[in-house]
């Protein structure tokens, strides 16, 4: 079989890191986030797009508590999260706006959120009845649930759809060791598990990772592809002096120790070397609380700590950049109303998703919420979808991104795409 540039970028061993990191946290970040965005080099920018799934069916009744609802705290007497109290407190939910509260795990997230810079869409899902981990998140990440004949990923097809002349082969870039369903399709794209252990080094250990990976290139590439093949490579010129292990984070930012938190820290250098970086796809797992999910503390504590933090970690990283990028998270599903039998949650309908970045109009929770009464349940157990998610990835791809509004129909087949339906979380 003669390999075809496309397999090659998908699976090929490509090692890159940040030039000229500059941004820093301070004070002063999120309001400076705002004001760039009218300055001379942020018209020039790549927007980013980046995908966070949360693999496992995330509860999203206890990441955005509805605690206003009253048959919240009926559904979950030994894991609900207790409503907002006075003062700080690590037991309690942080309120929102008189009605949810975000779990105490997720206090990282909170400047963010007071900044406008966070939203929370609630009661969003897909509208397939299946319960299947493998079955929704298929469906979600191809953007066309119920449908298994549709082979290519969403994110490939926003891509596709908007070709760039000048593109490089870091348009699209997974942190993954597979390339995820999202990003499956005709648009290059690159699944990268972590940009410091692909072995592309020179032989000195002296960073000169792109002579490294040219060598590699000559050596593992069939001569036919040269010729066609070889000028997208261009774009390794920029890293030739970068060392990923020499990266270091803006000042006073610390990831999660892992391997989400590492991701999460190489999509910042992979943004600030303006390697032409404009789709990124990150997965963290876990969510699949049946057992001892626990309250305010407990195992799904315990995920909402990392993950909130790695996001915030992310925008403080970025700094000024964060102007330019939307990060969005998603889950096949969310959780059953009530708990279970082993304090935990059985696989449910509806979820919460968040909107993060500089030009998100945030500080809201968004959505039409329907209630946790008996009668107003999915199939009498689970919180009902009222925004459906397709509606949300559009939103994405035409208010961030710049899709043409008349392209949509190519992302997201059999599926009528309208604005009104937009939760208005793109400013």
């Amino acid at each position: 079989m003669t390999p075809t540039r496309r397999i090659f970028l998908k699976n090929g061993a490509i090692s890159m890191a940040a030039i000229g990191a500059s941004a820093y946290w301070s004070p002063g970040l999120l309001g400076r986030m705002a004001l760039a965005a009218g300055s001379a080099d942020a018209a020039h920018r790549n927007k980013v797009l980046i995908c966070l799934f949360q693999r496992g069916a995330a509860d999203g009744l206890s990441m955005v508590i509805p605690h206003g609802d009253p048959f919240y705290y009926q559904h979950r007497h030994d894991i609900a999260i207790p409503r907002p109290a006075r003062g700080s407190s690590d037991t309690h939910a942080i309120d929102l706006d008189g009605f949810f509260g975000l779990h105490p795990a997720m206090d990282a997230l909170m400047p963010l959120y007071k900044a406008g810079h966070l939203a929370v869409i609630h009661a969003c899902g897909s509208p397939s009845h299946s319960r299947s981990h493998f079955d929704m998140q298929d469906f979600m990440e191809s953007a066309a649930p119920d449908n298994k004949t549709v082979d290519t990923g969403w994110l490939n097809r926003m891509i596709w759809a908007r070709p760039e002349p000048d593109s490089t082969p870091f348009r699209a870039v997974s942190m993954t060791a597979v390339l995820p369903r999202s990003l499956r399709g005709d648009a290059e794209a690159l699944a990268i598990r972590d940009l410091s252990t692909f072995g592309v080094h020179s032989p000195s250990g002296g960073g000169n990772l792109a002579a490294g990976f040219e060598g590699m290139y000559d050596t593992a590439v069939d001569g036919v592809l040269r010729g066609a093949g070889k000028g997208s490579f261009d774009a390794l010129s920029l890293l030739k002096k970068a060392n990923p292990e020499q990266y270091h984070p803006a000042r006073g930012v610390k990831y999660p120790q892992n391997t989400f938190g590492r991701s999460m820290m190489q999509v910042a250098q992979l943004i600030k070397a303006d390697v032409g970086l404009e789709v990124a796809f990150v997965e963290m797992d876990g969510w699949d609380t049946h057992v001892n999910q626990g309250g305010a503390f407990g195992t799904m504590s315990d995920r909402l700590i990392d993950f909130s933090r790695g996001i915030a970690s992310l925008f403080a990283d970025l700094g000024d950049r964060g102007q330019d990028v939307l990060l969005l998270t998603m889950s096949e599903f969310g959780r059953a109303a009530r708990q279970n039998g082993n304090r935990g949650t059985d696989h449910g309908h509806a979820t919460c998703f968040f909107a993060v970045g500089g030009n998100v109009h945030g500080g809201r929770v968004l959505g039409h919420w329907p209630g946790l009464a008996p009668e107003k349940l999915f199939e009498e157990r689970d919180l009902a979808v009222t925004t459906d998610f397709r509606d949300v990835f559009a939103e994405a791809a035409v208010r961030h991104f710049g899709l043409e509004p008349e392209r949509l129909k190519d992302v997201f087949p059999n599926y009528s795409v309208d604005s009104d339906r937009f939760r208005g979380f793109c400013a």
